[in-house]
Formats: structure tokens, C-alpha cells, sequence
């Protein structure tokens, strides 16, 4: 268990919100970088303290919708912003010395508070506009000596053009503060630093600081309030917590619609096949926000343009708000990643016109892949979602296990449609591609019995997590023991392949869900609880990360997505059935006695889970409607609970 020992910088405290006391922390210098997002804006700060105990504070800033050249992927606006922007101070006519940091806490909002060798406090509060072009940075200043002082705050006028594919785009960067304030003893005086952008003739945007800052708190607390997560661990109580706000916050209001994008510094106004129709959208229900179905239904609705009857590929992503695709790795998979995903929307979503509204494209995608078959009966594709940077040989195990997922959830659809013929032709086909994939990438390697990636490889990978994903337990003692075993797992979750350093958090979160629907509860939370403290309270906090070394471990949102659906879908083990169904198969940690998901926003219903230990078994209780329904079981038996009429 070495491999999964972690050291807190950050502490959790009982108000949603963790803490880093610099005074407390002897591993200095430390700098670390958290993203944020709103409609029209998203900011990645990058904060710490040097070698002196100063501060360190850079921000860039993100406008997906000002368009560079050429407007491909990654055609967002992006500057950076650091000490040229932040506004000059005297004391009692003496200037400023450097700011010392002691404290930075985070609960969707990033607060920093430092002291100066004269007596005063300065404390940043950052955050993005919700619905605005603009990232925001509040000051408060306070008088922590025992006499009065005079501050006076340097005028800021910062601007910026730059040019794009609608003209000249202004960059503004001013703050409202008063020239000159004096501050009796512990009196604090608070502004607002505001970095906007727009179009050059574009009305100018009059923003409120306090009214922006209140917008913040509450989409923060909106997001907080439903599909809560309630453990006896309170570490991934909140890593749950926040994991839905980082889901939530980075869609972006495009002239193509809502759409949900990775981020990053690089994945704006676009949406990909695989973080957006697999990852992000078959969440969205459960959480029940309006903007996270509506970006998904967007992102459903913009690929259905590219199904056409010669059965071409989709694209891997439609970019630039919806103008222009990206194919450059050829076929990831994504007719099987939209299936499954789409499929497991439209399912737990629970409305019959949408399901009827996005049948023909699941069908599509279906046939599409049927229509990729080998001989051997598996998928054929050119790549995977790692687009090449790691061996996929002709067809891999990724795509044939997505589209067995799909078929599977496709089957369920066609019933709750009275699509009685295609139900019983996709559980066929099904059954089938289930034989093939044993037949075909079952394999000993380094000495598991488990998956082979592709035909030759002879290394394991992350990705043999997939089949216990999709339900296929064929070899499921092997794979568990492979994945957590020290050839794949790392101190940072699963290493992509076995012998490498490269680690990308996708496939650990769904080796996660793998592993709870495998029955390895215990074995499974012992490695989450890691793993989440190690993102929530480590060295760099508080969400999922993309990748390392590649990006940086930037914090892209769908795997905030992904570490969500553990809970929804590996340890509460929630498979939606039907429009109003789903089958449960709670796995309860023996250190638990009980566990709750509150405000479950799915299937058209909004509902409470409760598991229960009794002494021979699981007791679990659905409340929705004011009805209580009520199962018993043993762990990991699967219950079908069909929720009752709505109001």
C-alpha cells in the first residue's frame, strides 16, 4: 500500500471549504494553480509563495468566445495577467512592502490573505463573472495596527488590444477603489479589480463587484444543493462537493448554444465525443442543473449533423462554436463513445420526447459500428481517446467496450420505446460482441488474467478497466488485482501502461467505478480515500486533474464528471433500466454503516437514496414523491427500483 500514501498541504474544515496555513507548512516554496469558470469567461490562477514568502499571483484570463487566427481548437483569447495589474498602495505616504501570504482557502471561490511589514492585511478574493466576460479579484485591506493610516490606492487603467476573426478585441483591466481611504483600527476597506474583454463595438459592460461576487456564491451554492453525497468520510464528502461545481461551471453560452468544454487553457467553445457526449453528459441528469442538460442536449443535437447515410465517421470534435470540426486522429471510437453516452443520458434523463428526439442517433452510431466489425468480431478504429500517444493497434479495447456498454443501454431504451425488435436485436448483438471481446482480448499479461490492449500488446494498460465498466465480469479477479497492483498503480492513481510515468486521471476514475461494480468494495475504497485526499488536500487541489506530464495536470472538467459518477454509479451501482427505472447495487464500505445520495434529480424525479447496514445484509430506501420504497439485499446484489408516477 506505499504506492498510495499521501502527505496533506490542505486542511477540510466544516464549511465546505479547505485551507492552506502557510505559517504551518514546512515544505516552502510552494505554488500551485486552480481553474474557474463562468458563461463567457474562465481564469486559471496560478498562486503560491517564493523563496521569500512573498506572494506569488498570475492569472490568465480565457474569453472562448473572442476568436483568434486561425479559429481552430484552440482559437480561445487567453493573457496573462500579473504584478502590472495589481494596484499600488501607500501607507501614510510610505509604499507597500511585498505582500507575505499565511492563508489561502478555497470553496468556489479562491481567497488569499496576506500580511505587510507595516501593519496591513491585504486579503484577494477570486472568481469569475457568471454570466459576464469578465474575471474578478476583490481586495479588502485592513488595519491591523493600534493607530489610524492613510492608504491611497494608485489609478488603474490597464487596456489591451487584440486582434481576432470579429476585429479588434478590447482587454480591460480597472478596479473601483477610492483614492484615498483612512482605516481606523482592525477598519477594512474593500474594492474590486475587474479583467474584462469584448468586441470593439460591443456596449460597454458597467460590472458590480458585490453583485458579481453574490452571483458567484450562488450558482456555488445552487450546484452544492442537489445530488448530495453523504459518507461517514467527509474527504470525499467534499472532494464530491466540488467535483460537481468543476462539472457544472464550465459551460460556456457560444453563438452555437450552451456547450460544456474541458478547459484547461486550451478546450473551450467545443465539444469532444468522448468529455462531453461520454463523460460529462450521462451526469448531467442526476445533478439536475438546467445548463448541464441543456449543454448536453446541444452537444447530442450538433454531432446529429454529421450521421449521414454513407456511414462516415463523426468528427472527434466540433470546435469553434460549432463552425468547424477536428478529426486529426482519425476514428477515436467516437460512433461507440456518443452511443454509450447518449444512450445513458437519455435513460436517466427520463423524458420520453428527448429519448424519442435522440433514438435515431444512437442507431446510427450503432450501426455505424457494426459496421466496423472485423472478422474477429471486435470494433475496428484508427485510435483511441489518448489519440495516439500511446499504441492502439487495429481495433482496441476501448472502443469494442463502449460499444457492448451501448448496446447494452441501447436495448434498455428500445423497450422503454416499445422498440421491441431492435431491443432484442441489440441484446443479441450484444451477447455476441461480449463473446468477442474474451475471445479476442482476453489474455495473460505480465501475469494477470485479464485484458490485452490490442492484438501484440503485451503490456498492461489502464484501460482493461472498461469491460468491468460495461458489466462484463468475465475476468474480473484478474483485472482488479492488475490495476492495483504496483504495475499500474501509482501514487497518482493508474499509470496508462504499465513501466510509464504518464498518468491521465480519466481511466483511474473509471478503473474506480470499475472496481466498486466489481464487488472490490474494500479494496476499492481503500484507494479512493487515497487518491481523493491526495487531489482535495495534496500538493495541488481540489479537483480530478487531466494528465502528467502532458498539461501540467490541468484541472479539465469532464473528469470532475467522472470522479461523480464513482459514487452514482460505482458505489451506490445505479444503472438506469428505463425512462423510470434503474437497477441498484449498493457497495458499502465495511468502515460505513450507512450512506446517502440526497436530491437525485433523475429519471423526471427528484429523489433520496439511503443504504443502510443490517447485520445479515444492505438495507436501502428510495424516498420520492413522499413515497418511501424500501429493498433489502446483500452487497452488491442488483435491485430493480421503478420510481412511481411523477406529480
Amino acid at each position: 500500500m506505499n504506492a498510495i500514501q499521501t502527505i496533506d498541504r490542505w486542511t477540510l474544515n466544516n464549511q465546505h471549504l479547505i485551507s492552506w496555513d502557510i505559517q504551518k507548512d514546512p515544505s516552502l516554496p510552494h505554488e500551485d494553480h486552480i481553474e474557474m469558470s463562468g458563461k463567457r469567461v474562465s481564469m486559471i490562477v496560478h498562486y503560491g509563495v517564493d523563496r521569500q514568502g512573498e506572494l506569488v499571483l498570475k492569472r490568465g484570463v480565457i474569453w472562448p468566445m473572442l476568436r483568434t487566427i486561425p479559429n481552430d481548437t484552440h482559437a480561445s483569447l487567453i493573457q496573462e495577467y500579473g504584478a502590472e495589474i495589481m494596484p499600488a498602495f501607500t501607507i501614510n505616504g510610505e509604499r507597500v512592502p511585498a505582500e507575505k501570504p499565511y492563508e489561502v482557502t478555497f470553496n468556489g471561490m479562491l481567497a488569499i490573505k496576506s500580511r505587510t511589514e507595516n501593519n496591513l492585511r491585504i486579503e484577494h478574493l477570486l472568481f469569475p463573472s457568471t454570466d459576464y466576460g469578465a474575471a474578478m479579484e476583490k481586495y479588502t485591506l485592513v488595519n491591523d495596527s493600534q493607530q489610524p493610516m492613510t492608504v491611497e490606492i494608485s489609478p488603474l487603467t490597464h487596456t489591451l488590444t487584440r486582434r481576432g476573426i470579429y476585429g479588434i478585441y478590447l482587454l480591460e483591466a480597472v478596479h473601483d477603489a477610492p483614492s484615498q481611504a483612512t482605516l481606523l483600527p482592525n477598519e477594512a476597506l474593500s474594492f474590486y479589480l475587474t479583467i474584462s474583454g469584448r468586441k470593439l463595438l460591443d456596449a460597454v459592460q458597467v460590472y458590480h463587484g458585490q453583485e458579481e461576487e453574490e452571483k458567484r456564491e450562488s450558482f456555488v451554492s445552487r450546484i452544492r444543493s442537489t445530488l448530495q453525497l453523504e459518507t461517514p468520510d467527509p474527504v470525499l464528502n467534499q472532494m464530491f462537493d466540488f467535483a460537481k461545481l468543476r462539472a457544472s461551471e464550465s459551460i460556456f453560452a457560444t453563438k452555437g448554444g450552451l456547450m460544456h468544454g474541458p478547459g484547461g487553457g486550451s478546450y473551450y467553445a467545443a465539444i469532444w465525443a468522448n468529455d462531453q457526449a461520454e463523460y460529462v453528459g450521462p451526469f448531467f441528469p442526476y445533478l439536475g442543473d438546467p445548463a448541464g442538460i441543456e449543454a448536453s442536449l446541444n452537444c447530442y443535437r450538433l454531432y446529429r449533423n454529421f450521421m449521414g447515410p454513407d456511414y462516415s465517421r463523426i468528427p472527434s470534435s466540433i470546435i469553434a462554436e460549432g463552425v468547424d470540426i477536428w478529426e486529426g486522429a482519425g476514428d477515436r471510437g467516437d460512433a461507440a463513445m456518443y452511443a454509450y453516452g447518449a444512450s445513458l443520458f437519455t435513460l436517466a434523463q427520463g423524458d420520453l420526447v428527448i429519448a424519442q428526439e435522440l433514438w435515431p442517433a444512437i442507431q446510427w452510431c450503432l450501426e455505424y459500428c457494426k459496421r466496423m466489425l472485423t472478422s474477429e468480431g471486435v470494433v475496428a478504429s484508427d485510435s483511441d481517446e489518448l489519440e495516439g500517444r500511446f499504441p492502439t493497434g487495429h481495433a482496441n479495447l476501448s472502443t469494442s467496450s463502449l460499444y457492448y456498454g451501448a448496446l447494452c443501454a441501447a436495448s434498455k431504451l428500445a423497450r422503454s420505446l416499445s422498440e421491441e425488435a431492435l431491443e432484442e436485436k441489440y441484446s443479441t448483438e450484444a451477447k455476441q460482441l461480449r463473446e468477442a471481446i474474451e475471445r479476442y482480448f482476453g489474455a495473460t499479461v505480465d501475469g494477470y488474467e485479464t485484458y490485452r490492449y490490442y492484438e501484440g500488446n503485451v503490456t498492461l494498460r489502464s484501460w482493461i478497466c472498461l469491460p468491468l465498466t460495461m458489466g462484463i465480469m468475465d475476468r474480473k479477479e484478474g483485472t482488479v488485482r492488475a490495476l492495483y497492483s504496483p504495475n499500474l498503480w501509482t501514487i497518482d492513481g493508474l499509470a496508462t501502461q504499465s513501466g510509464d510515468k504518464t498518468f491521465w486521471d480519466r481511466s483511474t476514475l473509471y478503473g474506480f467505478q470499475a472496481t466498486f461494480m466489481a464487488g472490490e468494495a474494500e479494496q476499492s475504497h481503500q484507494y479512493l480515500k487515497a487518491y481523493s485526499r491526495r487531489r482535495l488536500l495534496g500538493d495541488h487541489v481540489p479537483y480530478a486533474v487531466e494528465a502528467f506530464p502532458e498539461g501540467n495536470q490541468r484541472h479539465l472538467s469532464a473528469e470532475s464528471a467522472l470522479y461523480c459518477r464513482i459514487f452514482t454509479e460505482g458505489v451506490f451501482g445505479i444503472k438506469p433500466t428505463g425512462l423510470n427505472s434503474f437497477t441498484c447495487a449498493p457497495q458499502l464500505p465495511a468502515e460505513w454503516n450507512n450512506m446517502t445520495l440526497r436530491s437525485i434529480q433523475a429519471f423526471g424525479r427528484s429523489f433520496d437514496l439511503h443504504v443502510t447496514r443490517m447485520h445479515n445484509g444492505l438495507h436501502f430506501q428510495v424516498d420520492v414523491n413522499g413515497v418511501q420504497l424500501s429493498y433489502e439485499c446483500m452487497a452488491g446484489d442488483k435491485v430493480e427500483v421503478v420510481l412511481p408516477a411523477g406529480d
